[in-house]
């Protein structure tokens, strides 16, 4: 399995899985998709699916497009996400297989969107496996709770996505991880795997390069909304549950002037 990043519009991200010995692909929200079918072909690349992680215009608005560009594509997207284009719906636990190799896992990770899906994709054996969380779970953050509940995030990040195996790859739809980490070193000063990766960040940036993939381990490490079960977290923004902890936190985030 092959990942390529496309980066889309002000600081999106578009993605392009690939099965090797097919050279099937899917292609997870491809908002510009021009850009996308340019490099598929560069790759000798059939596209066979779209992901849609949401139906934020950012995400589902190029859908249309890509059933005019590619004969019988067929779109995922969630059963109550309301997506544009969408041909096919899912929902928590349906699978889908691309080419020889892949396993597509629809998960629901609800709260930025009511119906918001991450796919968990899965090939050979010896291959880290990847999630591509959309807006639910950014390098170091998560998205803001529009359509849902603290409760519903907690569930999303710290039981539906951080359950998964350690090092599966987190491809998220946001170059937001800069801003992320320095807002997660103001809610723990003293977390080292923070500062480190805060330097990698800006190391990357400035050399014009993407902070994505992390993994689920790091994030657990490093991002302050998956951290929540700690009760040492829990203490320093003055509450006494996660899900309690979590929604301050973000409270925090919304009005935090970084």
């Amino acid at each position: 399995m092959k990942i390529y990043h496309v980066p889309s519009l002000q600081d999106n991200y578009s993605y392009l899985i690939v099965d090797e010995s097919t050279k099937e692909g899917a292609v997870v929200d491809p908002v510009e998709p021009e850009k996308i079918l340019q490099t598929a072909n560069s790759l000798g690349v059939n596209l066979k699916l779209v992901l849609t992680t949401h139906h934020h215009w950012d995400h589902a608005g190029g859908n249309e497009k890509m059933k005019q560009l590619v004969n019988g594509i067929k779109v995922y997207g969630g059963s109550i996400d309301n997506v544009k284009g969408c041909t096919d719906k899912v929902e928590n636990g349906d699978k889908v297989s691309l080419g020889a190799d892949i396993t597509i896992l629809s998960l629901h990770t609800p709260c930025h969107t009511k119906g918001h899906i991450s796919y968990y994709v899965t090939s050979k054996e010896d291959e880290q496996p990847a999630v591509f969380t959309g807006d639910t779970l950014f390098i170091a953050g998560c998205g803001k709770f529009f359509e849902g509940t603290a409760e519903q995030m907690y569930q999303s990040l710290c039981v539906t996505l951080g359950s998964l195996p350690k090092p599966t790859r987190v491809y998220c739809g946001h170059e937001y991880t800069l801003k992320n980490l320095q807002f997660a070193l103001t809610i723990e000063p003293d977390n080292l795997r923070i500062q480190q990766k805060l330097t990698w960040a800006q190391s990357q940036k400035e050399a014009g390069q993407p902070t994505i993939p992390s993994t689920i381990e790091e994030e657990m490490e490093t991002n302050p909304f998956m951290r929540v079960d700690l009760p040492e977290l829990q203490e320093k923004v003055g509450c006494k549950s996660p899900v309690e902890a979590l929604r301050e936190i973000r409270k925090w985030k919304d009005n935090w002037k970084g």
